[in-house]
């Protein structure tokens, strides 16, 4: 019966307290008389705690009135949050055990709401007994409330990205020392994966080692595959700090000299990536960053070969908004921080990608990771 504690640093509760009053009052702008909120990164950027996602319902509610917030919980799950200053946050805090009806509690805090949004990740399980529950009200997604809140980072959250970043260029910096003919993509992967912990963060919340024909699959993980002289491997990394907020780096490794083919077609992706973070500034549409990198490698060819979006914001989760893809008109606003990352991929042959985080500024933009953007070319 054991749960994992998913408790970590947390912001002040006067910053707690401050994102559930916007959690409120974003709420009653979109016309939605109740926000429920499950388990996930949401809950703990308006209470500093993540939870669990389990067969029991836990759940904030967040009415856009003045009514106080109320944390529902299992009592068996209460203990974990004992570190929620929640007297502070005036959210009330009500449990339950099993054999009782916690939809219908819900209900009752409720009230006849006409409209409720839930969190976007709750589980179906969840969805369907609160809309059971809650009879009459129309349910949406909490998503488009929650992601004006979080797309634009306040200064510790920024902070917090910093340290990330370069947490993660230090395990770059290492790659060198695991990645060599005949070692296996999951041999170099449990290296890298023991320091990126080593590095400060909880854990890795993925590494992807793809190498030749591999490289190829932009979210390959890892393999038995025997790295071969002559191979470009594609090293995509990262994880969260013990406060939330998330790494994610990616540079493409040459072992040997590569092929005049793959030095010409990686030159251009470094200048599409470096024109890419060159266009973020505020006002700047998230297409017009987009297309800054894919224009060039369409111009040069490859841009077939180009087959996801450059970019993903990043926070509590690796992905959130925005998301820098072609028809995104969102402007880019100070505080968004989001991946820069074009590929190109050969299917069959090898892949290359190139990502860093970036931070929009009041005239321009930070990246956050630092490493060099060249190939890395290493002994075969």
């Amino acid at each position: 019966m054991s749960r994992r504690s998913l408790h970590t640093p947390a912001p002040d509760a006067a910053t707690l307290r401050a994102r559930i009053d916007r959690a409120r009052a974003a709420a009653a702008d979109a016309a939605t008389d109740a926000l429920l909120i499950g388990p996930g990164s949401d809950l703990r950027y308006l209470i500093g705690q993540a939870g669990g996602s389990f067969e029991r319902l836990s759940v904030l509610l967040v009415p856009a009135t003045d009514a106080p917030p109320t944390l529902v919980l299992p009592a068996l799950e209460a203990p974990g949050y004992a570190d929620v200053p929640t007297d502070d946050l005036g959210v009330d805090v009500v449990t339950w055990v099993d054999g009782e009806d916690p939809y219908r509690l819900v209900a009752d805090r409720l009230g006849k709401p006409g409209r409720v949004a839930v969190s976007d990740t709750m589980a179906a399980l969840h969805v369907l007994r609160l809309r059971d529950a809650v009879a009459g009200a129309e349910q949406t997604l909490a998503g488009p409330v929650m992601r004006e809140l979080r797309m634009c980072k306040d200064a510790a959250e920024l902070a917090a990205l910093r340290r990330a970043a370069e947490a993660i260029d230090r395990v770059h910096a290492r790659v060198g020392e695991w990645l060599r003919p005949g070692r296996t993509e999951a041999e170099v992967g449990a290296d890298i994966t023991e320091a990126i912990v080593e590095e400060g963060h909880t854990h890795a919340d993925f590494v992807i080692v793809g190498s030749g024909p591999n490289g190829a699959s932009p979210h390959h993980d890892v393999s038995d595959r025997v790295i071969e002289p002559g191979d470009v491997v594609v090293v995509d990394i990262g994880g969260p700090l013990p406060e939330g907020y998330n790494s994610d780096s990616t540079r493409t490794y040459a072992v040997g000299e590569p092929a005049a083919e793959i030095v010409e077609a990686y030159e251009v992706l470094r200048r599409a990536q470096e024109a890419a973070v060159r266009a973020v500034r505020p006002g700047v549409t998230a297409h017009e960053v987009d297309a800054a990198a894919r224009d060039i490698l369409t111009d040069a060819g490859l841009g077939e070969l180009f087959i996801h979006r450059t970019g993903h914001g990043i926070g509590l989760d690796v992905h959130e908004e925005p998301y820098i893809m072609s028809g995104n008109d969102l402007p880019l606003q100070p505080g968004m921080a989001f991946s820069v990352e074009p590929g190109v991929y050969r299917a069959g042959k090898w892949g290359a990608r190139i990502e860093d985080i970036v931070v929009v500024t009041a005239d321009g933009v930070e990246p956050l990771n630092t490493r060099p953007h060249e190939l890395v070319v290493l002994p075969a």
